[in-house]
């Protein structure tokens, strides 16, 4: 919708409209917003196009589409027409005295959502939601005495359009209340319907070898999975035929059961990816699917999407046959047990996994000349029986996880190789402003460097200087941060942070849509069948688009958790002084929680202090509601 609305701006003839945003057209030429001129529509003077943020006071700034607006357009808390955070909408310019250009929202043009979640609050002698994103007050579409019958912090989620209760969700007092929220903020559904769970189940839980005539049979290799010692669903598994130097990378089938455009695809096409909380997954797919048929669970027999990657003496690829296969995993290992057998300290009897790690070893080396290697620390949060925080802590990547990832590269970059049009991976360099900003927050930390145009080689020169300093993960995380972020997108345009020309996602369909997508048109290559390659391609691009929103939704969720359970945890330690390192230090200084627990940000205002110093700071509040801990300094190292 962006690119339509922005195309208004220079004129754009009907024939270059899609049918969705022909819809949104004859809308905005309703509203006297859009008119004609020789075949081409333009967004009419006095009318601007772009998506609302709303201040924690009720003011909404509008993020223009429109360059010309240099500043974010101010829109009075009385002038935003009950349009709502994130929404893209029509606003029409004020004319007013002030310096600021002032706007008056006409309607909201898409929803950012359309539920929002608030808590009951008593203002003087009547009961409001209180809306969980902003700290806004609401006017509920419910009579003051039903609104008195509930306890105070009832969680609802009400219609964004006429702001009726939709569904009573919890209390926000309450710890398992957390889950809930976190869900339904980003409008995300933990709960199947009954469509999709009757075909889920109708696979059944066993799958025989018999059935499937034309699949290579693969049972015999003996293939393994590698995965946290907590995963559920197993998509990929490996197998080394160390003589041959041949490295098999098997990926659950999925598309053999789930079919495009049917109610199970329209489901997972909607989520885009599984959510992860630290006591539970919120699946793509059903259960009986993720966890089950489709799993390649050990000793069972599996359908697999299947790369054999041949590599010659000097360990070059030389060829990447894909193969429909079945499998039979013959041992599940977690990450702990892979990195033992790598350290010799315990036996196994799969005798190629050290062979292997030695070849991907090399070919990370190799890799590593012309991509980045960064050092990131995954926060992993335990909790107790009530679901509040017990335990903190961070995995860090091992042996055995860069021995996974080197194999699951090697069949992304493969995957890639074969498709002119589908679903890429692409991460572009970074803008210059970003990389200069960098420059200027290492140089405070004593690592002072120039601009180089090989930015793989700088960025090499800066991690060596960190681990000399013991700062590489904190510096890495400020690398990673000047960085763009990965998105899918339709054309290929390559991956800068991982040096590939052509990238993509193949390993994780059980827990990633993307990688459904590319499995379908894979089978549609390997048939030559270019009508339903052509078929699955339909809207591709906004396909891509939508996917890399929901990503970023995804994360969001798993992360507004975490920081509920933080905000719990600080509730209960008001006047508690903690450990803590500055992440951030522009507008407001943000510094993470570094002591017995770890990772939980805490807010200081007015208070300035070098990225990455030690501070201890004294917790003086905690809001539940919008999960922030705020804090003051109780004195710097």
């Amino acid at each position: 919708m962006k690119d339509f609305l922005y195309s208004l701006l220079n004129g754009v003839f009907e024939r270059e409209i899609s049918n969705e945003n022909k819809q949104i057209l004859r809308n905005l030429i309703n509203l006297k917003a859009v008119s004609e001129h020789k075949g081409k529509f333009y967004l009419n003077n006095g009318f601007v196009c772009g998506k609302l943020d709303i201040s924690s006071n009720g003011t909404g700034y509008l993020i223009a589409y429109d360059e010309r607006f240099k500043q974010d357009l101010i829109i009075e808390n009385k002038n935003l027409n009950n349009a709502h955070f994130g929404d893209i909408v029509l606003a029409r310019i004020l004319r007013t005295k002030k310096s600021r250009v002032n706007a008056k929202v006409v309607q909201s043009l898409k929803l950012a959502n359309e539920t929002s979640l608030v808590y009951t609050k008593q203002f003087g002698q009547a009961v409001l939601g209180v809306s969980l994103k902003t700290g806004l007050s609401i006017a509920l579409k419910a009579t003051q005495k039903s609104l008195k019958l509930l306890q105070f912090g009832t969680l609802l989620k009400i219609n964004n359009v006429n702001n009726e209760i939709i569904e009573v969700i919890g209390n926000i007092n309450d710890p398992k209340s957390d889950e809930k929220i976190s869900l339904a903020t980003y409008n995300k559904n933990d709960k199947f319907s009954d469509e999709c769970e009757n075909e889920a189940r109708a696979w059944g839980d066993v799958v025989d070898p018999s059935m499937y005539p034309d699949r290579v049979d693969l049972q015999d290799l003996d293939f393994v999975t590698i995965d946290p010692v907590d995963a559920k669903d197993f998509d990929d598994a490996i197998y080394f035929d160390e003589k041959n130097r041949q490295i098999y990378i098997a990926i659950a089938d999925v598309s053999e059961y789930v079919s495009a455009y049917n109610s199970i695809d329209n489901e997972a096409k909607n989520r885009g990816f599984s959510i992860y909380f630290p006591h539970k997954s919120v699946p793509m797919l059903p259960r009986a699917l993720s966890e089950n048929i489709c799993s390649l669970k050990p000793n069972e027999p599996r359908l697999a999407f299947c790369f054999k990657i041949s590599l010659d003496e000097n360990l070059n690829v030389v060829k990447e046959d894909l193969i429909e296969a079945i499998i039979l995993s013959k041992r599940r290992f977690n990450y702990d047990e892979i990195d033992e057998i790598l350290k010799g300290n315990q036996k196994s009897e799969i005798s190629w996994i050290k062979p292997l790690y030695n070849v991907t070893k090399i070919l990370r080396k190799r890799r590593l000349k012309t991509a980045f290697d960064f050092r990131t620390n995954e926060l992993r949060m335990s909790l107790d029986d009530d679901e509040m925080i017990k335990a903190t802590r961070f995995e860090t990547d091992t042996s055995s996880h860069q021995l996974v990832e080197d194999c699951m590269l090697l069949a992304n970059v493969a995957a890639a190789k074969r498709i002119r049009k589908g679903v890429f991976r692409n991460h572009t360099p970074p803008d210059l402003k970003k990389i200069y900003n960098l420059l200027d927050d290492l140089a405070t930390l004593g690592l002072e460097y120039v601009y180089e145009s090989d930015l793989a080689n700088l960025i090499r020169k800066i991690q060596i200087k960190a681990d000399e300093m013991g700062i590489r993960e904190e510096v890495d995380k400020l690398i990673i941060k000047a960085q763009k972020k990965a998105e899918y997108a339709s054309e290929n345009l390559g991956h800068f942070g991982l040096g590939f020309d052509r990238y993509t996602h193949f390993t994780s369909p059980i827990r990633r849509y993307s990688d459904l997508i590319l499995h379908r048109l894979l089978k549609a290559n390997l048939k030559k069948d270019e009508k339903f390659y052509n078929y699955l391609l339909l809207n591709i691009s906004n396909t891509c688009v939508s996917l890399s929103e929901l990503e970023r939704e995804a994360d969001k969720v798993a992360y507004d958790f975490m920081d509920r359970k933080f905000a719990r945890w600080a509730s209960e330690n008001i006047g508690k002084i903690v450990k803590c390192y500055v992440v951030e230090n522009q507008n407001i200084l943000i510094a993470k929680l570094d002591d017995e627990l770890k990772g939980a940000r805490i807010f200081v205002a007015n208070y300035y202090a070098p990225l990455l110093s030690e501070i201890y700071i004294q917790i003086i509040q905690a809001d539940i509601a919008t999960a922030k801990i705020f804090g003051k300094v109780y004195k710097d190292v």
